[in-house]
């Protein structure tokens, strides 16, 4: 299995090197995993890149696997700058960068946007910075999945209807941005850029406005789809407490409807540590077990979200989601992941052009 690996891993780097295809799904069969990690130092909430190697090596130990991407976030109200040494230590692993690019002027959620809104997207006033961060991509030379715009169907985000237009305007400026972007990025030759437009499992608003149908950008705007379905965030959290299946029968039918045929990643799956009533590692449990049923066919891949925040100034309210942090969900993981190893692909397959 080792050998194995390693010669998968060396076909990798060398097809990097010689100008590689987009990264494909995996064979029929089998899912990919992703990771993300964040565990941030004491009196700071993450920032989603504190990621490094040693994460990696930890967490990849505690879990018996392997993972093929790296998911990290591009915030520009700290940098507007393609985060090439991120992406060069991942992709000397064998891994491949998934970038959330952020356009966002800090880090807090439900508030409309100051500078990076929708409008002035649209006005033009970020081109010269997008150029730069395409081109800087097209000179990594490698496939890098990337997503903007992050479940636009929930208000937390900025780029959601209600802070930029509201029903009328809201959902028709976030595809007009997302479009925008994607065609600058594109005509500055960044091919190896593959775009992932990524929604939450249900609306908020709950309104026929806000459906994340809405908010879709075409066939030729995204290559993959992608989804967000976690259990309760919090310890005290009175929603949110239904099984990863119900959220996925609720709405894998309706993306595979908006985009028949894309490949679908659960981008972010997860559940609170030390919820009163949803026990996380049941939870997790139940939910590998269905990813792995193949019940969901357009489903590509997975990532449970590691993180962990405050809340409010109360230690017990905080929000921990990491696998490191309890015995029970490392177990879990290792159980599942070891029972379903023959159906994991380690290794980004790189395929044909999309």
């Amino acid at each position: 299995m080792l050998l194995g690996r390693a010669l998968a891993l060396a076909l990798f780097t060398t097809s990097v090197a010689d100008g590689a295809p987009p990264v494909s799904p995996p064979p029929a069969g089998k899912l990919y995993q992703g990771l993300y990690f964040d565990e941030p130092a004491t009196g700071r909430d993450p920032t989603e890149h504190d990621i490094t190697p040693t994460d990696v090596a930890r967490l990849e130990e505690a879990i018996g696997s392997k993972t093929a991407w790296i998911f990290f976030s591009n915030n520009w109200s700290e940098s507007r700058s393609f985060p090439a040494p991120t992406c060069e230590w991942i992709r000397g692993l064998g891994k491949v960068p998934y970038v959330r690019l952020m356009l966002r002027s800090d880090l807090e959620q439900n508030h409309a946007e100051t500078t990076f809104s929708l409008a002035n997207i649209l006005a033009g006033k970020f081109d010269e910075d997008l150029r730069t961060w395409a081109r800087e991509a097209k000179a990594f030379g490698s496939p890098i999945l990337v997503e903007w715009g992050t479940e636009p169907n929930g208000n937390w985000f900025s780029w959601n209807g209600k802070w930029n237009g509201g029903p009328t305007e809201g959902p028709r400026r976030y595809v007009a941005a997302y479009r925008h972007i994607v065609d600058l990025m594109r005509g500055e030759g960044a091919d190896n850029l593959q775009w992932i437009w990524h929604v939450n499992w249900f609306d908020e608003p709950e309104a026929k406005w806000n459906r994340f149908e809405n908010y879709y950008p075409g066939a030729d705007y995204c290559d993959w789809v992608a989804l967000s379905a976690y259990g309760p965030l919090t310890p005290r959290a009175t929603d949110g407490t239904e099984s990863f299946r119900f959220k996925m029968q609720t709405a894998y039918p309706r993306l595979t409807r908006i985009a028949p045929g894309k490949p679908i990643v659960i981008a972010e799956f997860g559940c609170a540590l030390h919820h009163r009533k949803v026990d996380a590692s049941a939870w997790a449990k139940t939910a590998l077990e269905d990813l792995f049923s193949g019940r969901w066919p357009a489903v590509i891949g997975f990532c449970w979200w590691n993180e962990s925040w405050e809340n409010d100034d109360v230690g017990k309210h905080n929000t921990d989601m990491n696998i490191l942090h309890d015995p029970g969900l490392t177990r879990v993981f290792r159980e599942e992941l070891g029972k379903h190893a023959g159906a994991i692909q380690e290794t980004p397959v790189l395929g044909p052009s999309l």
